[in-house]
């Protein structure tokens, strides 16, 4: 068994003057304590299990025979001695050397050639603290400025994302009249032009709306135009973000651009209920043929 063990605090009780005084019952008391926890049989995925219940073994062995701990006993009172003296040497070691280093300095204050050493590692060392200080300013000055770069980056990348994904959404309405359409039913509808990637409905007093977004934005630009319904309750389908053909240029451009944004709040609503009359009016009409 090694020397430099400490079988109490194997035991788990305390050490040093206070261990001594333990009876032997208390240490047999907190040997069955922990053999409960580090038995084998309690720890069966534990490699260690073994070597340290035996370990457990052995210092309880030592303490509960008394000559064996009478020796442990007095190989813990001579080691705290030796490190209260070293300690004490420590502390006269230090005091002589501090004693020394205050003679010289005494010795040598009024000496040109010492004062001038003084002084030239006095600003040696204050130079040094003034290069580390401009050093953390440039490492926090760099990073702040990635950091910065970094998010206008990610910030013109998300305004793109957001911008890509509105060409892609069509906003489809319908009357709360006749066939009403589910989630499943406009997915169904909607897929004949492209992937179908999410349909969210909403609903109104009056009116039930949805948005579609398709996979990519030219199958939203197809089923704009396509996608009607069921003749007796007709889907209106509008792009949320109208997209500009390409022979549109200059002010034939512009011209579209303000027509489109005349359709917002209440033009949009009343081009809407123009439409969605239309195309009631052609269900009617083919109804009676």
């Amino acid at each position: 068994m090694d020397v430099d063990i400490d079988h109490y605090e194997v035991l788990g009780l305390p050490s040093g003057e206070e261990g001594a005084k333990l009876t032997e019952n208390e240490i047999s008391k907190a040997y069955k304590k922990k053999a409960l926890v580090l038995h084998p049989d309690k720890r069966p995925d534990d490699p260690n299990a073994h070597d340290n219940f035996q370990k457990l073994k052995s210092s309880y062995e030592i303490l509960k025979d008394e000559k064996a701990r009478k020796l442990f006993d007095d190989l813990l009172r001579v080691k705290r001695e030796r490190y209260v003296r070293s300690a004490q040497r420590d502390s006269k070691r230090q005091k002589m050397v501090s004693d020394l280093e205050a003679r010289e300095r005494a010795a040598y204050a009024s000496d040109p050639v010492f004062k001038a050493r003084e002084e030239e590692e006095m600003v040696a060392r204050k130079l040094k603290e003034e290069i580390e200080r401009i050093r953390a300013m440039r490492a926090n000055k760099g990073a702040a400025t990635a950091a910065t770069s970094t998010r206008e980056t990610v910030g013109v990348a998300n305004e793109s994302v957001k911008t890509a994904d509105r060409e892609k959404m069509l906003k489809v309405s319908w009357e709360k009249v006749g066939e009403d359409y589910t989630a499943q039913r406009l997915k169904e509808l909607f897929s004949k032009f492209g992937e179908v990637e999410d349909v969210v409905i909403s609903s109104s007093k009056k009116k039930r709306s949805a948005i579609v977004q398709m996979a990519n934005k030219e199958a939203a630009v197809a089923a704009t135009g396509s996608v009607c319904g069921n003749l007796s309750n007709p889907l209106l389908v509008l792009p949320v973000k109208p997209t500009m053909p390409a022979d549109y240029q200059g002010v034939r451009q512009s011209a579209e651009s303000t027509r489109l944004n005349n359709l917002v709040g209440t033009g949009y609503k009343s081009y809407e209920d123009s439409i969605l009359e239309k195309l009631k009016k052609a269900a009617a009409a083919r109804n009676q043929n």
